[in-house]
């Protein structure tokens, strides 16, 4: 009898539902180049009254393009991942992104005529327009705050040698940062990447010494970053406040998420007031320590570290187990990744780092990257890319337009299915070291994804006015450095070196505002969860069809179809009452 090799090996993706050869890779340029001329041709007779059939035709095809273009930067994008020192995977990269420039490009003249329809003629299209009908929507948004066609470009050329150019010059300067620590009587010469590793080392001296030379080096440059910084801010309220007419600095950021200012507000409001659930977990970890009180380098120090492993094929029945448990079909979906040879989990030089789920297209199972070397972790990083590529799997019905989820929503799935393989774990795992180090992650992770990014988003709205008003540098480091204490109250002992921490965040200077949406992410899945764990099964269907929905709707919409008000405080504080639990299962387990 042939031997069946298992779907659950550990080995390197297949490429083949992409392109069965190299040949079909390089054909689907020129099969793109003639879609894009015919879209092209028919782009003279846009106008008001058109055929509603006629118009939507139009966006089938600009569908079919950003199908095919999907593809081509699936394919080179997968390719480079599993390895790049690939040279010919490198240059396909490099020849995509420049086809998709010029593709986008040359299709643009829709997006802009679509703008600057009047409503009525915009409602009678949206109308016939089924699923494509929010993102429509979603494009037309941004309407009021558009200016002239000469105003936008003035602006986009501005730019290239304005706010463009100061954020690469940033990361120029920050990039050629070298580091250095001694490490085992030897000085090493780090990256920041590199240096970072040592913040979770158990030696808290070396911890100590790695976040010291971080903001040594940052520091040095402190007045130069922070007064790029400034310059960015006032370039961003000139445009979007002083031209575009946006209420607040940050309400262009809401307006793209679509999440209006006041669930923003909301949002980071039950942030600030419930801080003292990690003052709680901080005291706890000091204990654990053997510290008085934990200091700003103890953060993510290990507590309970245990060298326990297991074989990926363990790992894969456990995160099914945990997937099935909550519905077959979820398991089903989640094992169809392996049985189609869509997962690399090998360790193998040159692969990229990291772990990722790329979605491709609809129709297509999502490819998923691990590095799996038997740890804890990594199980649960393969729940949380599994989780991913079910979601858009669920929500494979919708157009390639409006099938993956907008940001705020984006993680539902991949967290929800790590809380999932968490509390399946706990319910099993007898060893105590293991079950401690799980729930330490565990908070560690909810720490650094919910309450940090909250404060830096409540240090970009201080920042912003304060800028407005004529602050110095200096002034916003004590800002800064304020907005720490308040973080960390009297739980963690802060050292100057941290007033510079603003100038080492790249988002704050490339995308003002984004990263509260990491918070609303993970508050929202803790809060789902906690609706699940009250309701059970009856829970189940109302949660599914969230991630059917995928990005085909508001955020607002997709949720209160499944029985959410995102405004109400009360949601947010259930996911704040979800790590009071998981705080409480933490300090029994420390207990003895």
């Amino acid at each position: 009898m042939p031997h069946h090799s298992s779907v659950f090996e550990q080995k390197a993706w297949t490429l083949s539902d992409l392109f069965a050869h190299r040949e079909e890779f390089e054909a689907t340029f020129g099969r793109l180049d003639t879609l894009v001329s015919a879209f092209e041709s028919r782009l003279a007779g846009l106008t008001p009254d058109m055929e509603a059939t006629e118009f939507l035709d139009l966006v089938r095809q600009l569908e079919a393009i950003s199908t095919e273009m999907a593809r081509l930067e699936g394919y080179a994008g997968l390719r480079f991942s599993a390895d790049t020192q690939d040279q010919t995977a490198q240059v396909m990269v490099a020849r995509v992104d420049q086809f998709s420039a010029q593709v986008e490009n040359r299709t643009l003249l829709f997006e802009l005529w679509w703008k600057s329809l009047d409503d009525a003629d915009a409602a009678r299209f949206m109308a016939a327009s089924g699923d494509y009908r929010y993102w429509l929507a979603m494009m037309r948004r941004a309407k009021p705050y558009t200016l002239s066609a000469a105003e936008e470009k003035v602006i986009n050329i501005k730019d290239t040698t304005g706010a463009d150019a100061l954020q690469m010059l940033y990361d120029s300067l920050t990039n050629r940062y070298v580091f250095s620590l001694e490490v085992d009587g030897e000085v090493k010469s780090l990256t920041r990447d590199e240096l970072m590793v040592y913040v979770h080392h158990p030696d808290a001296s070396l911890r100590a010494r790695a976040y010291q030379e971080l903001y040594r080096v940052y520091g040095h440059d402190g007045p130069i970053l922070g007064q790029m910084y400034q310059t960015l801010v006032r370039d961003w309220r000139n445009e979007h406040i002083g031209l575009r007419g946006y209420a607040s600095p940050i309400a262009p950021r809401n307006l793209a998420n679509d999440i209006p200012d006041e669930v923003v507000d909301t949002l980071l409001k039950e942030c600030r007031d419930n801080v003292d659930v990690f003052h709680r977990f901080f005291r706890l970890k000091a204990r654990l320590l053997g510290l008085d009180r934990l200091r700003r380098y103890d953060i993510y120090a290990p507590v309970a570290a245990t060298d326990k492993t297991y074989p990926f094929e363990q790992a894969v029945d456990m995160v099914l187990s945990s997937f099935a448990r909550f519905d077959g079909d979820l398991a089903d979906l989640a094992r169809q990744v392996f049985a189609e040879g869509h997962l690399d989990s090998e360790v193998r030089p040159g692969k990229r780092g990291g772990a990722f789920c790329w979605s491709v297209a609809p129709k297509l199972t999502p490819w998923v990257l691990t590095n799996y070397n038997g740890r804890a972790r990594d199980i649960a990083t393969l729940a949380h890319e599994l989780g991913h590529a079910v979601h858009a799997m669920l929500a494979a019905d919708h157009s390639a337009f409006t099938y993956q989820a907008s940001l705020p929503l984006a993680e539902t799935a991949s967290t929800f299915g790590e809380m999932l393989l968490l509390d399946d774990w706990l319910a099993q795992e007898d060893d105590e070291a293991v079950r401690r180090d799980l729930l330490f992650t565990q908070m560690d992770e909810n720490y650094a994804t919910i309450m940090r990014q909250a404060f830096f988003a409540l240090f970009e709205q201080q920042a912003h006015e304060m800028v407005q008003a004529g602050a110095t540098v200096d002034e916003l480091r004590e800002a800064y450095f304020e907005n720490l204490r308040t973080q960390f109250g009297d739980s963690v002992d802060l050292s100057d070196e941290f007033g510079w921490e603003w100038v080492s965040i790249p988002h704050i200077y490339h995308t003002p505002f984004y990263v509260y949406a990491y918070s609303f992410g993970q508050l929202l899945v803790l809060s789902l969860y906690g609706r699940y764990r009250q309701e059970g099964a009856s829970f189940k269907g109302r949660y599914l069809d969230i991630l059917r929905a995928g990005g085909a709707d508001s955020p607002a919409d997709i949720l209160r179809a499944a029985g959410v008000d995102m405004a109400r405080a009360e949601f947010w504080r259930g996911g704040f009452e979800v790590l009071r639990e998981m705080l409480q299962r933490l300090e029994q387990t420390s207990a003895n």
